[in-house]
């Protein structure tokens, strides 16, 4: 199954393509999308292509937070059909749980987990695709979009406690600080929001629970079931669950609300193990954090679910042919 994502997500794509100074008719065309798709913003659009669109257009423009731009426009409207369901939540932790139910309709590559203890929750985003490529923007993009989710709902009640990004720092913080107001870490072991869990039980003072029920019952008639892939739904929880070292299969179908044996028998009908998924997720997260300097060679064993890095390493030849340093070096010296 191909992951899809709505056109919305291109609301004020070409806009800022100008800005930067880009032809965003031909970067579009580049990655095969139609220009008329932007103006049909419930058209479901290949994941790929987005985020292809996204990387390549901030490594023309020299624009490394363009995901973070097109994020700072964005409206709880964008959301589109779910947007009225959202609005209208009791609750912060309840807009969020009903994000996670339908995220399907939003982004089919989109992972969403919320992590919790006594004190903390942290909303935790990954963007995954079957493909080993770089997702900077497209993370920016979803985590910028959740943070003014947060904001809309609650208003000047959002106090989050901080912002993380597996990436590096981008040269000038400006727009982060602009738009999170809130602490950053960079080269952090995972993609999410921290912030109390007070906040979360915050009320929404705009809610409307008939209206709630409402769009609900709207929404459920657009779901159908042949709309999940349970291949696409494993791989989002192992990325998520391994910098936790917690993708097991018994902690992954837990995520996905059915037992082991189920989750093997779904996979089994799609032609999928369990083992060859956790190993394509570790390959592609291996290259994202290879590819940055600030990641050890031990902190990426760590994040891929080793607790000895010789464990990682032996891995790694298996996969890529060559120890990790080597693989590192090599990728670095013929870097442009």
């Amino acid at each position: 199954m191909v992951a899809l994502t709505r056109a919305g997500v291109l609301t004020n794509y070409i806009e800022i393509a100008h800005q930067l100074g880009i032809n965003p008719h031909r970067m579009l065309q580049e990655v095969g999308l139609s220009e008329a798709l932007i103006n049909e913003s419930e058209q479901r659009i290949p994941t790929v292509a987005v985020i292809t669109l996204l990387e390549e257009s901030a490594r023309e423009s020299g624009c490394v937070t363009l995901g973070l731009r097109m994020a700072e426009s964005r409206q709880l409207s964008d959301f589109g059909a779910i947007s009225l369901m959202l609005r209208h939540q009791p609750t912060l932790r309840q807009a969020i749980a009903a994000t996670i139910q339908y995220r399907h309709l939003l982004n089919d590559a989109l992972a969403i987990y919320l992590e919790e203890d006594a004190k903390t929750v942290i909303i935790r985003e990954e963007v995954v695709t079957d493909l080993e490529i770089s997702s900077r923007q497209a993370i920016e993009l979803a985590l910028g979009v959740m943070y003014r989710l947060c904001s809309a709902l609650l208003g000047g009640n959002w106090h989050p406690l901080g912002v993380k990004f597996t990436h590096d720092a981008p040269p000038d913080l400006q727009l982060h600080r602009r738009i999170f107001r809130s602490n950053l870490e960079f080269c952090a072991e995972f993609n999410g929001i921290v912030c109390s869990a007070s906040e979360l039980d915050k009320p929404n003072p705009l809610a409307d629970p008939a209206l709630a029920k409402h769009a609900k019952s709207y929404i459920d008639s657009l779901s159908t079931e042949d709309e999940h892939s349970v291949v696409l739904d494993t791989r989002k929880s192992i990325c998520l669950l391994l910098p936790m070292g917690r993708a097991s299969i018994e902690q992954v179908a837990a995520t996905q609300g059915m037992n082991v044996r189920t989750l093997q028998r779904r996979l089994d009908e799609n032609g999928a193990t369990f083992s060859d998924l956790v190993t394509g997720v570790r390959r592609e997260l291996v290259v994202r954090y290879m590819r940055n300097e600030n990641y050890s060679i031990s902190q990426i064993a760590d994040l891929l679910g080793y607790s000895m890095p010789s464990s990682f390493t032996r891995w790694f030849i298996t996969q890529f042919g060559q120890p990790p340093v080597t693989w590192r070096a090599e990728m670095h010296h013929n870097q442009p």
